[in-house]
Formats: structure tokens, C-alpha cells, sequence
């Protein structure tokens, strides 16, 4: 996958704003050389419609792909999360490292088709089928770098610790012993995942303490001592079983537990964070760190709705994610994100904290928050930043007219994945008229995996 050196766009969304006729300079290593607006074509690949800045998927577990689609039945109960949460232990219990690699492979080729060009792995599949450890412990975090390899999408790896089944070290069930550690046993696989990525250009190795309910007070203290200078990524608030739970174990809910007794600041990001009570997202907000928003997952298991609006009025900042990956588009989180917004306040352009486009404006917070939370250099296209960039086609109705803001509001409100022409993630050309240039391979190993699990 060759680099060009010099790209020319009709038009670009800059730093300061939309420019016209916009030639960017690539460096060798990735990075934006230079950025020219008013340029002339030269000797630079020249494309029409806008260019924007890649966004950052800051939570996926790449493995629950393969799972789309297929949890969409009522059984003989009522149907929850915790539910589909048990079908998602029988699913995983047959995966093996080399259908991993084919799934993440196929994932990570749709996020760069979908606009994202950089993704936080929160992987916590680590075990072999009984729960023993691979003679290689960091085995599963090797297929996911391979996973990017293959593809070209920037990694931020977040190797999961998961001790406990529930608050107060409650055992761990049979259905979570893929996910088990200890943490002589995390410090083996965190030098492993090390290595898996040494190699990947821009790569960041952070940690993802599961959850409060899965790792004890004493263990998350060592491995935020620890590993903490990376990123630190924890699933919290998910679920009113889980604030409820966490009430009756320590007399606090979830986040006011986790501000009163860990360093929580820019370097951390709270996934889901849905059941926050005012006073804990005034506080949450206040620490800097980012709300690691899945809107469309979210929807899909019923978790309820983030409270976004008086999270951003707090100065609160946040990024998305697709975590279990029912359905593949950057446009369709942020929209799903506004959409919650509007239907429980029964409003219009909810997130919208200025008069102007509510498409521009979640676009910025998302790629600054994504950045942020993946501890990568992206989110602009700017010289030192890493070349992310997605090409909108002007040749989408939904764009046939469009200009300066129109590109994102047209793009996330009704052209959706049809809107992306182009993609270049670290200066490489990856997705060409919507298809990444690796796409049928891809796909045809993946067929094979699914036909084999569902056999």
C-alpha cells in the first residue's frame, strides 16, 4: 500500500475552519508535512469533495463482530443485557486465535471504511477456551496487531484485567474464564502486547481495568500505579443493576466510587458512563477525562441514554465508540448520540452548544475526544498530526450541493457510510470509492471463520 507524498482537496476542514483548494504534504513517517490552502494542483494526487480529519473509535471489542445480527430474538423471558450478555459467553467459548485475526481483520477494514481511522481494542479475550493461558500469554493481543497490520488502522491497545465476577470479589463465572487474570499473569501479557506492537507505526499501549465490578480496589490501585502513564479505560454505570450493586457493596454508586479513590483526570476514559446522577456529571466533567460514548450499542442492548446535553453545558468531553460492533458507521454513532438526545427531551439539535451545525460541532468534540482518549496525535489535519484523512464524494445526492458545514450535517444526517469516498490513515491510501483495498480478502476469510462457528 504505497504513499503518495502530496494530496490536493477542493476543500478541507482546517484547524480554523473550512479552506478551499488544499494541498497537504505526507512525511515519511505518517505524519502531515505541510498544509497548504489556495494551492495549485501541481504534481499532487487532486480529488474533489472535502476532506476532513479520520475519527478515532475509542471502544471496540473486535471479537462480538461475528455476533451481529444474530442476538436479535426473544427467548421465553424477558430479554436484557444481562441476558445477551450470557449468550455473548457461549459465543466466545469457541473462538480461537486464528478466527480472532479474521474477524478483527474485517472489522478494522469496515471502520476504515466507515471514517475511522484510528481504534481503541479493549481486549479482554485473552484465555484459551478452558480458561488456561496460552504458551504465549499475549497470543490473542498478537492476532489483534496482526489484525491491524493487515488493514492499517491505527491501534490503541487496551489489555483488559479482569479478576472477579461481581463487587466484593465475588468468583468469577465459568462463562468469564477467557477473560481471567491475576497480576503477575497481566504484567506477562502487558510485555507481550508490547511487543505485539512495537512494530505498528503509531501504536499506543494503554490498560482497560474492566470495570469496578470485575477487578478489586486493590488491584486497580496497582495497575494504575503501574501502567497508568498510558491511557486508562473502565466500563462504568452501564447498567442500573451495576449502580445498585456497587450501592450495596460500598454505599456509593459506581462513579462517585471511582472519583473518590482513583486519580481520574485526561488520561482516562469512562466507558458508557449511562447512569450518572447530576451531581456526578458535573464531577465527571470537571476532571478533564472523556465519556467513551457507544450510542448505537447502547441502543441495540437497551442501556438507556447518556446525558449528554448537561454533560457538555459542564464543559464535559467525550468521544464514541462501537463496542460490540452490531453495526460498523462513525455518522451513525454521533447521530444515534443526538438523536437519544432529542427524542427524551423532545427537541431539536440537542448538542448543538452554539448557534450553527450540529454536525460540526459533534464532529470536534469526537475527534478531539477520541484523540484524547487513545493517547494518539490525530484529530486535525495539521503538520506534525498523524494523516488521517476521509474524502467525502461530492457525488452523493446528499452532498450535491453541499458546502463548508453542509459536508458534515449532509454526511451524518442522511448520506451515512454512502458519503465516504476515500480514506488515508498514517498517510496510506486504505479505502478507495468506499472499499478498503483489501476488502475481498478480508471478507472471504471471514466467511469462513462464521461458517465454521455456526456449523
Amino acid at each position: 500500500m504505497p504513499m503518495a507524498t502530496a494530496l490536493w482537496f477542493e476543500t478541507a476542514l482546517l484547524p480554523d475552519g473550512w479552506a478551499k483548494a488544499v494541498a497537504i504534504g505526507l512525511a515519511a513517517d505518517g505524519t502531515i508535512a505541510a498544509v497548504t490552502p489556495d494551492a495549485p494542483r501541481g504534481d499532487a494526487e487532486a480529488y474533489a469533495g472535502a476532506a476532513v480529519p479520520g475519527l478515532a473509535d475509542l471502544h471496540s471489542h473486535a471479537f462480538q463482530r461475528a455476533m451481529a445480527g444474530l442476538t436479535e430474538r426473544r427467548g421465553t423471558s424477558p430479554d436484557s443485557f444481562w441476558t445477551w450478555r450470557e449468550t455473548m459467553y457461549r459465543f466466545l467459548a469457541r473462538l480461537s486465535p486464528d478466527d480472532v485475526e479474521a474477524i478483527a481483520g474485517l472489522l478494522y477494514a469496515e471502520l476504515l471504511e466507515a471514517g475511522f481511522t484510528a481504534v481503541g481494542e479493549f481486549h479482554y479475550l485473552h484465555n484459551a477456551p478452558d480458561g488456561s493461558r496460552y504458551a504465549d500469554p499475549a497470543e490473542m493481543a498478537v492476532r489483534i496487531a496482526a489484525a491491524a497490520a493487515a488493514t492499517g488502522i491505527g491501534l490503541t491497545l487496551l489489555p483488559v484485567f479482569y479478576e472477579t465476577g461481581n463487587f466484593g470479589g465475588v468468583p468469577a463465572t465459568e462463562g468469564q474464564r477467557r477473560f481471567l487474570s491475576d497480576l503477575d499473569g497481566f504484567a506477562r501479557l502487558m510485555e507481550g502486547a508490547a511487543t505485539a506492537i512495537r512494530d505498528l507505526p503509531g501504536a499506543v499501549l494503554g490498560i482497560a481495568p474492566h470495570s469496578l465490578r470485575a477487578v478489586t480496589p486493590t488491584a486497580l490501585d496497582h495497575l494504575v500505579r503501574s501502567y497508568g502513564d498510558g491511557p486508562v479505560h473502565i466500563h462504568v454505570a452501564e447498567q442500573e443493576k451495576e449502580v445498585a450493586d456497587c450501592l450495596a457493596w460500598s454505599g456509593a454508586r459506581p462513579m462517585q466510587w471511582l472519583l473518590a479513590n482513583q486519580p481520574v483526570g485526561p488520561g482516562w476514559c469512562a466507558i458508557h458512563a449511562t447512569h450518572l446522577l447530576q451531581a456526578e456529571t458535573r464531577a465527571f466533567a470537571a476532571t478533564g477525562a472523556v465519556a467513551g460514548l457507544c450510542p448505537v450499542t447502547e441502543s441495540n442492548l437497551g442501556d438507556g441514554i447518556f446525558d449528554a446535553v448537561r454533560y457538555l453545558d459542564a464543559g464535559g468531553r467525550f468521544g464514541v465508540g462501537t463496542d460490540s460492533n452490531v453495526q460498523i458507521s462513525a455518522a451513525a454513532e454521533l447521530r444515534t448520540l443526538e438523536y437519544s438526545q432529542r427524542l427524551r427531551d423532545r427537541s431539536r439539535n440537542a448538542l448543538a452548544t452554539r448557534p450553527g451545525s450540529t454536525g460540526r460541532q459533534l464532529v470536534e468534540r469526537a475527534l478531539a475526544g477520541g484523540a484524547q482518549a487513545l493517547g494518539r496525535n490525530g484529530g486535525a489535519l495539521a503538520p506534525g498530526m498523524r494523516a488521517d484523512i476521509v474524502r467525502l464524494d461530492p457525488g452523493h445526492p446528499s452532498l450535491a450541493a453541499a458546502s463548508g458545514d453542509g459536508w458534515l450535517d449532509g454526511w451524518l444526517f442522511s448520506a451515512d457510510l454512502a458519503a465516504i469516498g476515500d480514506v488515508w490513515a498514517g498517510g496510506v491510501h486504505l479505502v478507495r470509492q468506499g472499499r478498503h483495498v483489501r476488502r475481498d480478502m478480508l471478507v472471504e476469510r471471514y466467511r469462513r471463520v462464521l461458517a465454521g462457528l455456526l456449523a
